[in-house]
């Protein structure tokens, strides 16, 4: 067959003016394909988001700290789309811990999470988002799995061995669970209860007591696999008689079994043509299987043998027969084997192939069936991003066509190439990795060695192809001797924004493909992920047939505040006042008047996160009769964990080195009187202990009063004010208004009415006749001077808290009665500064400087001349020095450094 070079010679590059230069009509099929691709992306543009962490895993007591980077997916450049971040902590349970609003500035911002004493050990994971991303759905958000050890509550360190077997459907586990404090001696004949869940459902229950050597055996069958996937076991060993503790092991799977999948290189398999295919094997928990085998055809004849390389992933040429089927025998590490149908081969097609081993060229084949010889013109597009890069129409004259481009025509990252047939429909695609350089940024230390608490002083140069270059940039430095890691796990800005942002599904340690030292065969496996990893951020054919996904979610630039006032019937209050109130907060006073649909705005809002309002409204006589309505945009929902895989089972035992750490560091602090007073609970019974009430705003903390009447005693209730006389002794109610009869009189203003909170909000004592018993959950009733100190001269006369019943814990204002609501939205975070001791000469403090993490800057920017610099003190703990410096410059180049020093 003759290969002619004919891609090179008929392609058209990167603009879109360009790419249609050779298209003569304004109906060419060709140029209408592309313009309506054009048309998806300027409507669709991709914003990514990447979080530089300063650590890759913590301890609860830590402090997370994190810089974000949001860019246009195109070409990775800082985002001007999006004005707000949200970032969000999650934990095992698929539950919001906290959740962060955070104002970007050109693209970029930084944040904090205090991980204090309430949370449990095990994996969380922060997501973060805009709302205009949440139009292409959050396989494409920020979504990073971390471990969180605990030394605070309590020091067992657990493990847990999984065993697996089957008998039909049933799936049967034994988990091997030892119980050890931190020092390795063993938790021996303590009772355990424990409890089985698989996808939020009880399956199993029981106890058990440990043996001599701390070990527990539970087990438990899954009846019905195909429905229950994974879950978890939670546990509780009981020390003593007062001490309790929880431990729960995730369970990601109830079967060892694994899959083999085979993956046609363009898509599909042609019979007489030859072809590469690619495979990938993966267990049942998620995780890479590695393996080998043969490919036998239906004479059981042995075609060709194959073996995985990396990631349980490889390929293997193949040259499928007319007539013939195929299968393949594998063998796994553990010995067990397993076989598997290859896909079927079509009698006639395409075949597109691609040749990436090369540095500067990018090699590319299509092989056409012989019966698709002189049948019209085949066209290939490259597109990057949706972006279309490359586009080359060509005439079927041979089977064979090959050809070269260059790789400079390319940005780094995913490269789609897409080959449509005469009729202009999709019959084969390849994805291909460009891997370019990145940002050369130099690191300089003033020296290679360094002693305790000395000032290091570091130079950065950046420069993009050899030109000096304004950079964004991050540093975190931690001592590596304390915090290890290994560097192919982490989630870096190049891993993220280059790779895993545009992939949907698990890519198991995507950083070993960026990590030094890139070799050829790296490459090879990259390769190899390119040929086997699902990938759609769009559809050709939907495309095609002009089906564009809605927009339901407009990007972000502004806080508004808006809604409707009705009157009871419903019906738009026209013309109506609407007054805007901080109840807590800074915030100015505003107000409007509603329009023809009832409707008010109060754009241009800006506040922080503990600000609180009250709205209210009148009709345009001044009557207070009416509803207020306040629009929201829905929370975006937590579903399962797509890194799943990822999950550490044993927390707290692969942590096990630097919990030690952190112990001796607690002791430390409490001795010299340094443990924060939120982190002092060394002695929490049972963690993460249900609230005596599960919704307050009680400043003292929830349920902390000197009375609390719960929904039930109200249930018969017509009025509050009425229902409380009685309720409560020192409580009187005089027309409408709640008392003390402590503190009700003062000598200065007569008569002191207690201080009426509704969700937070203060209101006025009158409000207390008109809230419907039926929508309240609780009143917290506080007259001792412990209990109201804290709410300084307005608790005076006593405080009643009350709260109401919500839908959900995330609903953010409740309507209390005609002419007021309550409103607390999400305000805008603002980050801590990161301490950094500075030690003078000679430094006589006898308190042990134990940083864990040495130095954190989210915000550094090289100048003209592409240079920065900063500083720090080394702590009193020798080691290894870990400097990682990531970012991106202007033009969306990026970054990441690693340099080591020696602290003696």
């Amino acid at each position: 067959m003759n290969r002619r070079n004919i891609w090179l010679l008929m392609s058209l590059l990167v603009s879109t003016c360009l790419c249609f230069s050779f298209i003569r009509t304004e109906d060419d099929p060709l140029k209408n394909l592309i313009t309506k691709l054009t048309k998806y992306t300027s409507e669709n543009v991709v914003e990514k988001v990447h979080l530089h962490m300063d650590r890759p895993y913590y301890t609860v007591g830590d402090t997370i700290w994190f810089k974000a980077y949001v860019v246009i997916g195109e070409k990775n450049q800082l985002s001007a789309l999006s004005r707000f971040l949200y970032v969000d902590l999650i934990n095992e349970k698929d539950s919001i811990k906290k959740s962060l609003r955070l104002l970007l500035r050109n693209g970029m911002s930084s944040g904090d999470f205090i991980l204090g004493d309430s949370l449990t050990e095990g994996n969380y994971r922060l997501r973060a988002y805009t709302t205009w991303m949440r139009n292409q759905g959050e396989d494409f958000f920020f979504d990073k799995t971390f471990a969180v050890g605990n030394v605070l509550t309590n020091q067992v360190v657990s493990t847990v061995k999984y065993s697996f077997s089957k008998v039909g459907v049933r799936e049967n586990v034994v988990a091997d669970i030892q119980y050890k404090d931190i020092n390795g001696k063993p938790f021996a004949n303590k009772e355990v209860n424990f409890s089985v869940q698989l996808d939020f459902r009880n399956i199993a229950t029981g106890k058990g007591i440990t043996d001599a050597e701390g070990n527990l055996q539970v087990k438990f069958t899954n009846n019905q696999p195909f429905v229950l996937k994974a879950g978890r076991i939670n546990t509780t060993v009981k020390l003593d008689s007062k001490t309790a503790v929880n431990k729960s092991f995730p369970v990601k799977s109830t079967s060892a079994e694994s899959d083999v999948q085979f993956f046609p290189e363009g898509g599909t398999m042609v019979n007489g043509i030859r072809t590469r295919i690619g495979f990938k094997a993966v267990g049942s928990d998620g995780l890479s299987r590695e393996v080998s085998g043969y490919i036998s055809d239906n004479s059981n004849n042995r075609i060709t043998d194959f073996k995985s390389e990396y990631g349980g992933m490889g390929s293997f040429l193949f040259l499928p027969v007319r007539g013939s089927s195929y299968k393949a025998f594998i063998k796994f590490a553990d010995g067990s084997e397993k076989q598997v149908d290859l896909p079927k081969a079509a009698n006639e097609g395409y075949i597109l192939s691609a040749n990436n081993s090369n540095p500067d060229n990018l090699y590319v084949k299509v092989t056409a069936s012989e019966n698709f010889i002189n049948k019209g013109d085949l066209t290939l597009i490259a597109t990057s991003n949706g972006v279309v890069q490359y586009v080359s129409k060509n005439k079927i004259e041979n089977s064979v066509f090959s050809g070269t481009i260059p790789k400079k025509r390319f940005q780094r990252g995913i490269l789609q190439l897409t080959l449509f047939s005469a009729d202009h429909q999709p019959v084969a695609e390849r994805l291909v990795f460009i891997n370019k350089n990145d940002l050369d940024l130099s690191i300089k230390v003033d020296k290679a060695t360094y002693g305790k608490r000395q000032k290091v002083t570091m130079d950065l140069a950046a420069l993009d192809s050899g030109k000096a270059t304004r950079a964004a940039l991050s540093v975190a430095v931690t001592n590596e001797s304390v915090v290890p890691f290994d560097e192919i796990n982490e989630t870096t800005i190049l891993s993220n924004l280059l790779l895993t942002s545009d992939l949907k599904g698990y890519i198991e340690k995507p950083n070993y493909y960026f990590s030094e030292p890139r070799t050829p065969e790296k490459e090879a496996h990259l390769d190899n992920l390119m040929l086997t990893q699902g990938w759609r951020r769009y559809s050709w054919k939907s495309i095609i047939n002009n089906s564009y996904p809605n927009i339901t979610y407009n990007a972000e630039r502004n806080i508004t505040l808006s809604g409707r006032v009705v009157n009871a019937n419903g019906s738009p209050v026209v013309g109506g006042s609407v007054i805007l109130l901080p109840a807590k907060g800074n915030v100015a006073i505003t107000d409007t008047v509603t329009n023809k649909e009832g409707r008010f705005s109060f754009p241009g809002l800006s506040f922080n996160d503990s600000t609180t309002f009250v709205l209210q409204a009148r009709n345009p006589k001044g009557k207070r009769n009416v509803y207020i309505e306040i629009d929201e945009l829905p929370r975006e929902l937590v579903t399962k964990n797509k890194n799943a895989a990822s999950l550490e089972v044993n927390v707290n035992q692969s942590l096990i080195a630097y919990l030690k750490k952190r112990k001796d560091d607690f002791d430390e602090m409490r001795r010299n009187g340094l443990l924060r007073k939120s982190i002092m609970l060394a002695e929490v019974k049972v963690a993460e202990k249900k609230p005596v009430l599960t919704n307050s705003s009680n400043l003292n903390g929830a349920g902390n009063a000197d009375a609390i009447i719960k929904a039930d005693r109200l249930m018969n209730c017509l009025n509050l004010a009425q229902c409380l006389q009685g309720m409560v002794a020192g409580i009187i109610v005089q027309n409408g208004i709640a008392y003390s009869a402590r503190s009700m009189y003062s000598s200065f203003s007569g008569l002191v009415p207690m201080q009426l909170i509704i969700d937070g909000m203060y209101v006025d004592p009158t409000y207390l006749s008109i809230i419907p018993p039926q929508d309240v959950e609780s009143i917290e009733v506080l007259k001792s001077a412990g209990n109201v100190a804290i709410y300084g001269i307005r608790g005076g006369g006593g405080v009643l808290i009350i709260n109401t019943k919500r839908g959900e814990r995330n609903l953010s204002y409740r309507r209390l009665s005609p002419g007021i609501a309550s409103f607390k939205p999400q305000g805008i975070f603002s980050a801590r500064e990161f301490y950094s001791p500075i030690y003078p000469e000679p430094n006589t403090d006898p308190v042990i400087d134990r940083r864990n993490t040495i130095y954190w800057n989210p915000d550094i920017i090289t100048d003209e001349k592409g240079k920065a610099s900063f500083s720090f003190y080394t702590a009193d703990e020798p080691g290894t020095y870990k400097v990682v410096v990531e970012g991106l410059d202007s033009k969306g180049t990026l970054v990441r450094r690693v340099l080591r020093f020696s602290v003696m």
